[in-house]
């Protein structure tokens, strides 16, 4: 297809799933011969930066201090207007966004462009693309906000030309909730760089990461990656550790990741006595994360929302078995082939499937290797992108 002039906007490029996402398709799009810009805002909080791989990246990056998560019109409103400055400027083919305040904010800025139109920029332009990496409205909270969620969703969808989602059943949930109805949805899975989870570090390298967090070599250890944070459920994780540690004495669990809820999680491990099972990475590097899972036995994954969370492919690739809440996307990747699924927040099933794992080494092989084949190519950033790509040729095609 031809080169297009494609902004990429997301609020900011903490550790997370489509943060990585994100830099993965300006990357590859840019290395394809498109004109990519990435525009963001700061990257605040404890869950890390991925800022840094914009640094000589291939693709421009503009940072938009009043970008922020939270809802708060003294920075949204400047916020949008520096979207449209910069929009202005840029006049791209394609505004792609991604995130719920950049995704509303983005798409706002870029419409209104076309509504703008002139001699040198084209009215039909620029196209406005949304990926949802997972949906701002969910059954956890309060239900008046999760109306204004959808209320917001539905209108700003009017504002979009096409829909890419992390998996079919965000799709499923967007369209339910009359989001986007009229749009064309597409699904493109979170692209992973796949080389360095499918080949396994030294023996050696896993002994001394072994070593420095204190888990013996001959343990089965359970890792669970995701910020320490609201409805990532680190607490049923313990609740189970708890029930599983009276009966067996040779297995541990792992934490990489950090956030508001270290202390508060530290403290119900105490309280629960697994000081010495449990071990906590804090916050790691990205390229650390492969070793996180390859010195590790089991992926537990108990999160209550995410669009198809990247961890779970990743322990995949990994050749490692997964234990996750049926939630969201999560059976699009996890069944009887490749790990286990359980119902959320029942720590009876969390238990008895760790159980399972833990007492049956050949059946974690086993899982381990079927993941690994289902999810090589599927998670490959070259499957996403031409997914991706395709959206963005069908929009420019369609334009009279």
């Amino acid at each position: 297809m031809a080169n297009l002039k494609i902004v990429h906007i997301i609020t900011r490029l903490i550790l997370g799933g489509a943060q990585e996402n994100t830099l993965v398709t300006c990357k590859l799009l840019a290395e394809r011969g498109h004109d990519v810009t990435l525009i963001t805002g700061p990257a605040i909080g404890p869950e890390g930066a991925l800022f840094e791989q914009t640094i000589n990246a291939n693709f421009k990056t503009i940072v938009v201090d009043e970008l922020r998560r939270e809802i708060n019109p003294i920075v949204d409103i400047p916020a949008y207007f520096k979207l449209k400055k910069f929009l202005n400027e840029l006049q791209p083919d394609i505004v792609h966004t991604h995130s719920a305040k950049a995704g509303i904010l983005g798409r706002y800025a870029g419409w209104s462009l076309k509504l703008k139109g002139s001699d040198t920029f084209n009215s039909n332009l620029p196209l406005v693309v949304h990926t949802i990496h997972g949906l701002a409205f969910h059954q956890y909270q309060n239900p008046l906000l999760s109306k204004f969620y959808i209320a917001v969703e539905k209108v700003t969808g009017q504002k979009t030309d096409a829909f890419i989602t992390v998996a079919d059943t965000m799709t499923e949930k967007a369209k339910a909730a009359g989001i986007g109805v009229d749009k064309p949805y597409s699904t493109a899975y979170s692209a992973i760089e796949e080389e360095a989870y499918l080949t396994a570090p030294p023996q050696s390298e896993i002994d001394a990461f072994r070593k420095k967090y204190d888990l013996p070599q001959d343990a089965t250890v359970f890792v669970k990656v995701a910020r320490l944070f609201e409805l990532k459920g680190h607490e049923y994780v313990i609740e189970s550790a708890r029930r599983i540690a009276e009966k067996h004495d040779n297995c541990y669990w792992l934490f990489v990741g950090d956030g508001i809820l270290a202390e508060p999680l530290k403290n119900q491990i105490k309280f629960a006595g697994l000081e010495d099972r449990f071990k906590f990475t804090g916050l790691v590097p990205p390229q650390q994360i492969p070793l996180c899972i390859h010195a590790s036995d089991v992926l537990v994954h108990c999160s209550l929302r995410e669009g198809l969370a990247r961890v779970l492919p990743q322990a995949m690739l990994c050749g490692k078995p997964v234990v996750s809440f049926d939630i969201d996307g999560a059976k699009e990747v996890v069944n009887e082939n490749t790990g286990l699924l359980i119902e959320p927040e029942n720590i009876d099933q969390l238990t008895d499937a760790c159980e399972k794992l833990l007492e049956n080494p050949d059946l974690r092989t086993q899982l381990g290797q079927n993941g690994k084949t289902a999810v090589t190519e599927q998670f490959a950033p070259a499957t996403m992108v031409d997914t991706i790509e395709s959206v963005y040729k069908n929009l420019i095609d369609s334009q009279p």
